[in-house]
């Protein structure tokens, strides 16, 4: 039988040395580029899998929540190496970093203040290039009952149907909510249709003795709340 031989690192082939390091050295040891070099695997005739992860990163800014964005026709169109497998894998583990984001900020149960709000939300918005909107139920104790999506728009807006909120809540046997949208402009000020939409909420939950307690905007890692700006009286 023959045996295995360790051939030197110095002596694989480029695509090759990510995958030692994250055996050798574990993951967190490794750059953005090499991890994304493991995703792919390979490159292209002219370039190496790290040399094009690379190239990815600084067309995104160095950003993994911007290449998260990319579609799968768009990685496939504007880089040689990249076919509709490779960048499936690219946007899957994208996806997951995202979800694994959720997990952990829904383990903070008990929400205090808009920052607990914020945290619980933000990863439903990462990476949306349009308006979506969620609402949050929370029992008598502040803890999360549940989030829902309630609509997906534009890019600039989306139509919110507040009698679809009230219901949800009701079956709910929610006590409190708290509204987000995001803003994929960047732009985190309300715009006026969301200052009416807050009233009109405001005015629906309190008919039936629900609490609304806030109505976030929110833009990546920024959020703005209508209640810590004394708007949801």
């Amino acid at each position: 039988m023959k045996k295995d031989v360790h051939v030197p690192l110095s002596s694989r082939p480029q695509e090759d040395l990510p995958r030692e390091k994250f055996l050798n050295l574990g993951a967190e040891s490794l750059s953005k580029a090499e991890l994304i070099a493991i995703l792919i695997r390979s490159g292209s005739r002219d370039c190496t899998a790290i040399d094009l992860a690379e190239q990815m990163l600084i067309d995104n800014n160095g950003s993994l929540s911007l290449l998260g964005k990319r579609s799968v026709k768009e990685l496939v169109r504007k880089y040689n190496g990249i076919g509709e497998t490779k960048a499936i894998t690219i946007i899957a583990a994208m996806e997951l970093s995202r979800r694994r984001s959720l997990e952990q900020a829904m383990q903070k149960q008990k929400i205090i203040c808009s920052r607990d709000a914020f945290d619980v939300f933000q990863p439903k918005f990462e990476d949306k290039r349009v308006e979506e909107f969620w609402m949050m139920l929370l029992n008598a104790a502040n803890e999360v009952i549940d989030i829902k999506k309630i609509t997906i728009g534009g890019i600039n807006s989306t139509m919110v149907d507040i009698r679809i909120l009230l219901k949800m809540a009701i079956e709910q046997l929610a006590t409190s909510v708290i509204f987000a949208h995001n803003h994929p402009s960047g732009n985190i000020n309300p715009s006026n249709e969301d200052v009416v939409l807050t009233r009109k909420l405001i005015t629906a939950f309190q008919a039936i003795e629900i609490k609304p307690l806030d109505h976030l905007i929110i833009c990546e890692r920024e959020f703005y709340s209508f209640a810590d700006e004394g708007k949801m009286m």
